[in-house]
């Protein structure tokens, strides 16, 4: 396996990114391995990392009430997992679960948050590349959203 400098430069989400700001990324990032069923975060937690999955699969899920728990997105080898922590109140949003045995570089958003105080330009390259998946992770979480009611909300609008 590669170490985690090893790893980043060639990964897309870091793709530009100089050597020395690879470095300080780095630093604040620890592999990560998580059983099937072992959660990443949970919603209402504190937002205190975000995670590149080196390998298997993760769930990130909603709880509803009416239905339990709803499967929105999913990530694979090579996606990004976790915006809240670069985003005030710092709060997960959803649940994120290791579908499978899974493998992830895990960053400490306290640390990168420090690093990005201290150099613009790394907040601002942090800040595109996290509002890139967020627009992702919204996406599917709407497709996923309109399966899910979509049906429901046309057969509730035939009623009346």
């Amino acid at each position: 396996m590669r170490t985690i400098a090893q790893y980043l430069p060639d990964h897309p989400f870091f793709a530009g990114l100089d050597e020395p700001t690879l470095a300080l990324l780095a630093g604040c990032a620890t592999n990560v391995s998580l059983a099937a069923g072992d959660f990443l975060f949970r919603e209402g937690d504190p937002a205190a990392r975000f995670f590149v999955v080196r390998r298997g699969r993760v769930a990130i899920e909603l709880h509803d009430p009416a239905v339990g728990t709803v499967v929105i997105d999913s990530a694979d080898a090579g996606d990004v997992v976790g915006w809240s922590w670069l985003v005030p109140p710092y709060r997960s949003i959803f649940d994120a679960r290791a579908a499978e045995a899974t493998g992830v570089v895990a960053f400490d958003g306290l640390c990168l948050r420090g690093k990005c105080e201290d150099d613009a330009h790394l907040g601002y390259e942090l800040m595109q590349r996290v509002t890139q998946v967020m627009s992702e992770r919204l996406m599917a979480a709407q497709v996923r959203l309109l399966d899910l009611y979509g049906a429901r909300g046309t057969t509730d609008a035939a009623t009346r």
